[in-house]
């Protein structure tokens, strides 16, 4: 018999391809496939645009953000929920990264991440492996406990997740990160029940395929709370 799954509130806004805003609340099962989606950036996260910083909770569908390649794509969806992450059953802490943690400027200020975040850095133990340019690391695989610190707050805090045209990383004060992609041939570790309602939280595309491809590797997870996909 199926135990009964924990679910959780996720908000979405989004631009659908006729121009339309989409804005919405989905109730969902607290899974990865799901939480992954809605939880990289913290509340204050200073995502650029081409208007300068921009904190995440201020984006709106159709700003446009710089990529790590200098160029601009508008912003096509932005999801969020609210998580505490000292509860039990929770992904995983997050993570406070100290200013110039990974290099000078890098990030100009403390920033915090949710269990999903992905930095364009490659880890110290995978140098010399034939890697000749860096690789999307989730945040969490470089906590040092010195720099990059895991943190729990016993109180709810937003996080949030972006999409824009296609798969990019982002510059967030200072650092490349990626904005979000479930995957590559993620549904075929999605549970069937599952699959209709995670797309159709996506509302700017029509299938799976309009993701796209991954814009750069993904280091393996390396963490023991591994995400899927």
């Amino acid at each position: 018999m199926q135990t009964n799954q924990p679910c959780r509130s996720y908000e979405i806004v989004a631009k659908r391809a006729d121009g339309t805003v989409f804005i919405g609340q989905n109730h969902a099962p607290a899974v990865p496939i799901f939480e992954n989606a809605f939880s990289a950036f913290a509340h204050g996260s200073p995502v650029l645009t081409t208007d300068g910083d921009v904190a995440v909770e201020d984006l709106h569908p159709g700003d446009m953000i710089v990529k790590g390649d200098g160029t601009a794509s508008p912003l096509l969806w932005i999801g969020s929920s609210s998580f505490v992450p000292a509860d039990t059953g929770q992904p995983t802490p997050l993570v406070r990264v100290m200013a110039d943690s990974l290099g000078i400027g890098r990030p100009s200020g403390f920033l915090t991440f949710g269990a999903s975040a992905r930095v364009l850095h490659t880890p110290l133990d995978m140098r010399g492996e034939g890697f000749q340019k860096n690789v999307l690391t989730l945040m969490r695989d470089l906590v040092d406990g010195v720099n990059i610190i895991e943190i729990s707050p016993p109180t709810p805090v937003r996080l949030y997740h972006l999409c824009l045209e296609e798969h990019a990383t982002i510059n967030v004060g200072g650092l490349l990160v990626e904005t979000f992609h479930p995957g590559m041939d993620f549904l075929s570790e999605v549970p069937i029940r599952y699959r209709d309602q995670f797309l159709g939280m996506f509302p700017h595309i029509r299938s799976e395929r309009d993701f796209g491809a991954v814009c750069q590797p993904r280091a393996p997870a390396r963490s023991n709370m591994a995400l899927s996909a």
